[in-house]
């Protein structure tokens, strides 16, 4: 009877032992109080108003599976599933990301197909950035450690994408990038008692969608280094009427550079076109918005300094002006 009790006893601290447990959560209130934090808020969205985002045209060309991952011959002819599922969590991330106008081109074709259905035209736009790119690495792999009656069980994906910026006007890929990202589940058991550690294919998504976030970082970071500019519809009544509203961040308040439209020479060395330098003719500030889409929008600026007099609108840029 007493060997029976020491034996159970000894059991009952060897689970004690390998078993661990999670401290308990400890509720911490925020050190700035309630209104501090609304006024937080608020000053942080003056800011955006005085220094909004101008959102730059994107389309997104080939996104493609360059991993064996996913390819078998069940592929359909439009394309491995995996590619369009990159190309579609792409599109989506940078829609919603709030920086991007974002253009179709990856179904290009059903878009005139449906066009050719309605009878209507398909009045494309040009972008500023054509992204191509693929899926480069992708792969699981199960971690795991056993120990005295407990073990533990971690699966984690990984994935890597790669993407380039091709400059639409001249073709030439000007900045390339990669974003890689990962997740993972764990569970874990003790004496044959806890989670069993089953597949979780919802890693996969997860890791590719880790991988898409750190790349568009990296994609925001180097578009904001090239300035955002659009050209003069129309001079009337000394308003000047130009291209975007507020679907590309402009607002009312906001101040552009004039610029002359500067020589084009074509460069012997490369054989590209090269465009000097324009000159800064004058200041214009917004003040008023027209149109309801991205496609129809236009902001109505007067001139604050400068003039435009005895020049060709349709000579002449509209340039963000730098803070």
């Amino acid at each position: 009877m007493k060997r029976s009790l020491f034996t159970a006893s000894a059991l009952a601290l060897a689970l004690s032992g390998c078993a661990t447990q999670s401290p308990q959560v400890e509720s911490q209130e925020s050190p700035h109080s309630q209104q501090a934090q609304i006024e937080a808020q608020k000053a942080a969205m003056e800011a955006s108003v005085t220094n909004p985002i101008l959102k730059r045209k994107l389309a997104l060309g080939r996104i493609t599976n360059e991993t064996i991952y996913g390819k078998s011959l069940l592929r359909d002819d439009k394309g491995d599933v995996l590619g369009k599922q990159v190309t579609d969590m792409l599109s989506k991330a940078l829609t919603e990301s709030g920086q991007y106008l974002v253009f179709e081109r990856p179904d290009i074709e059903r878009l005139k197909d449906e066009a050719k259905l309605t009878g209507q035209k398909l009045n494309l736009v040009g972008v500023d950035t054509l992204i191509i790119g693929s899926l480069t690495e992708f792969g699981r792999k199960t971690e795991g450690k056993s120990g005295f009656l407990s073990s533990t069980k971690k699966q984690v994906a990984f994935a890597k994408v790669d993407l380039r910026l091709v400059d639409s006007k001249t073709g030439l890929v000007y900045h390339s990038l990669s974003g890689a990202g990962e997740s993972s589940s764990e569970a874990a058991s003790v004496a044959g008692f806890g989670s069993k550690a089953a597949y979780d294919g919802t890693l996969n998504d997860a890791a590719i969608s880790n991988a898409i976030s750190d790349a568009i970082s990296k994609l925001t970071a180097e578009m904001q280094t090239r300035p955002w500019q659009t050209d003069i519809l129309a001079v009337e009544d000394g308003m000047i009427y130009i291209s975007g509203g507020k679907s590309q961040g402009i607002k009312q308040g906001m101040s552009f550079n004039i610029e002359t439209q500067g020589k084009v020479i074509k460069s012997k060395q490369t054989g590209f076109d090269i465009t000097l330098p324009g000159k800064k003719v004058a200041t214009v500030s917004v003040i008023q918005l027209f149109g309801d889409n991205e496609t129809n929008e236009g902001s109505i600026t007067s001139i604050s300094s400068g003039s435009i007099d005895g020049l060709k609108y349709t000579e002449l840029n509209v340039v963000e002006a730098k803070q």
